[in-house]
């Protein structure tokens, strides 16, 4: 489906956005969308203290996007088909209860973030736990448990995830500068794929 059909519910929506029907996006109010997106069927997004999907991203089937924190996606990167991101989480000290069926005060959520820089990469079946940073470049390998940081252009393994070795990056912002002056009017703004 294209973003015509979401223009109005999202706080803001960008050109040559695909979203398709079977896509499950649950406060899209709170949910910013760039330019030449694509969200597949059966995605579930639900919109947190705030979610920015930017520009030159793929979320693939049978992702989620949960918690109620904060989720930054900047350019270029990409989450697997059936990635779990977890902006917010449940207190399990026993202090209190949990679940989203039991309400304030018994329940104390703790709402968190997950970001991830440009041109960062998560495998299928990853998971990313709250308050970690995906650092530019970095890619999280299939299968993968995040729970903390993951350093700029590495490439992280395992559950728990672990730094396996160093990724190039000049060939791949090469492109990234190609692509721009390819795809970017002079004053910096995309120029959708029916004006190229």
């Amino acid at each position: 489906m294209s973003n015509q059909a979401y223009s109005l519910d999202f706080a803001s929506v960008g050109q040559d956005v695909t979203i398709w029907p079977k896509a499950k996006i649950v406060m899209p109010e709170v949910i910013t969308i760039g330019n030449s997106v694509i969200i597949d069927d059966f995605v579930f997004i639900m919109g947190g203290a705030k979610t920015v999907i930017q520009s030159f991203i793929h979320i693939a089937s049978f992702t989620s996007i949960t918690g109620g924190g904060e989720t930054v996606m900047e350019d270029y990167s990409a989450l697997s088909s059936g990635v779990r991101v977890y902006s917010g989480n449940e207190d399990y000290t026993g202090g209190c209860m949990t679940n989203p069926a039991v309400p304030a005060p018994y329940r104390i959520p703790i709402r968190s973030f997950v970001h991830l820089k440009k041109h960062a990469l998560v495998g299928a079946n990853a998971v990313i736990l709250p308050g970690v940073i995906i650092g530019e470049g970095a890619v999280v390998g299939a299968n993968s448990l995040v729970t903390k940081d993951c350093e700029p252009w590495t490439i992280y393994v395992g559950s728990p995830a672990k730094p396996l070795r160093r990724r190039p990056s000049k060939k791949i912002l090469e492109l990234e500068a190609r692509l721009r002056a390819e795809l970017y009017d002079t004053s910096g703004r995309y120029i959708p794929k029916d004006k190229r």
